[in-house]
This record gives C-alpha cells, sequence and structure tokens, in this order.
C-alpha cells in the first residue's frame, strides 16, 4: 500500500470520531421540532443556515464528504462506483429533454456529483452526437434516443439506461479489486433486481420486460428471479429464501422502504470490519458509505419532521450507524 493511502487511512480514523452515533439519531428523533434538529447537527458538525433549504442542507454534507476525499487521494475517480447511478440518472433526463426538445438545468445531478460533465451528455444527446461520451455509454444513449422517439414509451427508455447503469456498476466494482467496491455493486445490483421483480409481478409484466430489466449478479440467478416474478409473490419469496436474501423476504412483505433499509444495514454491517483495516482504501470506500447512510437517515428524520410523522415511524426507517 502506498504511503498517500497510509496517511489518508489516518486521516479517515479521525474523520470517523465526527460520524453521527445512533444516540445522536434518537436525539434527533426525540427533537420537538424541525429546527431543534437542525441545531443538534449544528452543534455535531454539520454546516447549517437555517435559511437553507432541506436539499441544500443534504447537498453540501454530500460536497463536504466528496471534498475531503479529494483531499486524501491524488485519483478521486477510483470511487467513481458510487457516482455512476448519478450520471445515468443525467443521461435519463438528457434523453427525455432531447427527444421532447426542452431544456431544463434543474434536472441534473450537478457536477460534483457526478464522475461525467453533466453537461457532455446533454451536449452528446442535443447534437445527437454520442462520440464524446464514454464508450460504454455511447451506444445505450443512441439506443434509449431511438427507442423514446420510435415509440413514446418513457418506461422502455428508463428500463435501458436504469440496466446500463446497474452493469456499469457491477463491472466496475468487479474491476475494482477492493472488497468494499465490489460488496456495493453486487447489492447494489442484487436489490434493483428485487425491487423490480416484485413491481413487474405486482402490475404483471411477461417474462420478456423482465428478461431487458433485470442485470446479471453473482447472487442471484436472474432467470429464476424472472420466472418468479411471472408466477407470483410467493413464487419470488420462494426463490429468495434460498439465496443470500432469505433474511429480506420479511421486510420486502412489510414495504418497499423496509427493504432498501435492510439494504443499507447489511452493506453497513458488511464494511463495519474496515474500521480495523489500516491498509487499503477499504476504510475510504466504507466512510463514503458511511457518510451517505447518515444523510440518508438526516432526511428521513428531517422530512418527517416538516410532515409531523411520528418518532415511530421515522425510527422503523432509519438506518444503522456506522460508529
Amino acid at each position: 500500500m502506498s504511503e498517500e493511502y497510509v496517511y489518508a487511512v489516518a486521516r479517515i480514523r479521525s474523520a470517523e470520531l465526527r460520524l453521527l452515533t445512533s444516540s445522536v439519531l434518537e436525539s434527533l428523533l426525540a427533537a420537538k421540532s424541525y429546527d431543534e434538529c437542525l441545531r443538534l447537527l449544528s452543534d455535531h458538525g454539520w454546516d447549517i443556515d437555517e435559511s437553507m433549504s432541506l436539499s441544500t442542507i443534504l447537498k453540501n454534507e454530500r460536497d463536504k464528504t466528496w471534498k475531503f476525499i479529494s483531499e486524501l487521494v491524488s485519483d478521486p475517480h477510483v470511487f467513481d462506483v458510487f457516482l455512476y447511478a448519478n450520471d445515468y440518472h443525467n443521461l435519463k433526463a438528457a434523453v427525455k429533454s432531447a427527444a421532447e426538445q426542452i431544456d431544463r438545468d434543474d434536472i441534473y445531478f450537478a457536477k460534483d456529483q457526478c464522475s461525467i460533465d453533466p453537461e457532455i451528455i446533454r451536449k452528446a444527446l442535443g447534437q445527437r452526437e454520442f462520440s464524446s461520451l464514454p464508450s460504454d455509454m455511447q451506444k445505450v444513449a443512441a439506443e434509449a434516443l431511438d427507442t423514446l422517439l420510435h415509440t413514446g414509451d418513457g418506461g422502455l427508455c428508463d428500463i435501458i439506461i436504469d440496466k446500463a447503469a446497474l452493469t456499469k456498476i457491477y463491472e466496475s466494482g468487479k474491476k475494482s479489486g477492493n472488497e468494499i467496491l465490489e460488496l456495493y455493486g453486487e447489492l447494489t445490483v442484487a436489490a434493483a433486481d428485487i425491487k423490480t421483480a416484485i413491481r413487474a409481478c405486482m402490475i404483471g409484466k411477461d417474462i420478456s420486460f423482465l428478461e431487458k430489466a433485470l442485470a446479471p449478479c453473482d447472487s442471484l440467478n436472474v432467470d429464476r428471479l424472472a420466472k418468479a416474478a411471472t408466477e407470483s409473490l410467493d413464487a419470488i419469496y420462494e426463490y429468495l429464501s434460498h439465496t443470500a436474501y432469505l433474511d429480506a423476504v420479511p421486510e420486502i412483505k412489510k414495504s418497499p422502504s423496509a427493504f432498501e433499509r435492510w439494504c443499507d444495514n447489511l452493506i453497513i454491517a458488511k464494511i463495519r470490519p474496515q474500521r480495523h483495516n489500516p491498509f487499503s482504501i477499504g476504510p475510504l470506500a466504507a466512510y463514503i458509505l458511511a457518510r451517505e447512510n447518515e444523510i440518508k437517515s438526516v432526511r428521513i428524520i428531517l422530512s418527517g419532521k416538516v410532515n409531523n410523522l411520528s418518532d415511530d415511524s421515522l425510527r422503523e426507517r432509519v438506518r444503522e450507524t456506522y460508529v
């Protein structure tokens, strides 16, 4: 391991001390108001002005994470796997904008939250010139736009792009040589496949749809999952009971949000050993995921306070903490 990462891990150890603990999240849940939550977060190192919108508060915290990571490593692109979902969201927005001949700035993730400048994607689709895109995005961009223009089916367009995004995340995790990045890719694809199969089953989609939508991964047999989804929800549950996602079945039966929480908590449980690993980039990747997890929990709590949701309903959705 290079001296660069030895120094970086030492900095990460210090930063971990500022991560929100379960007791801090419990204090946020117990707070009487949204403003009281903001004061608590400010006391724990979040840079908050009470005039900020919730989306600005969360974006600023994500920006802080990536600024910190960029200070630690000479090539932050090793963590681009965490940004590919935003890139493909931007591709989806650009395809629909090009097809509908509209141009809006507010439908794209900002440049600092992406691995590809969104302006490059916008121009490529607007000018029908795909060569400026990364090679693995060129074909999917052309196919998605052609599909939307000829069929008008926005859902089919989404399927094409979403599957490409999952494939990119999965392959990048595999190629990284890092167990945390590989784990992230695997669980991201598996969770998306399970959610797609459940939704497809509930609205009666056929096997052709599922074959187009499901992205292969090691922990699921997508052919068997697709077949189960054409039969019944119970068939999906039965298949999953023979996979690594057996414990997820009760959460899936509760609600989509309960399943998402289960997936996020599983990642946190899997990465927690990185706190004792001083000799790889794993602790940096784990820190990024830990920060994203706590930002999700804060979003859930603050949104709940705004909408007067009960503490118990929020507590069911808040993620486990890394520390």
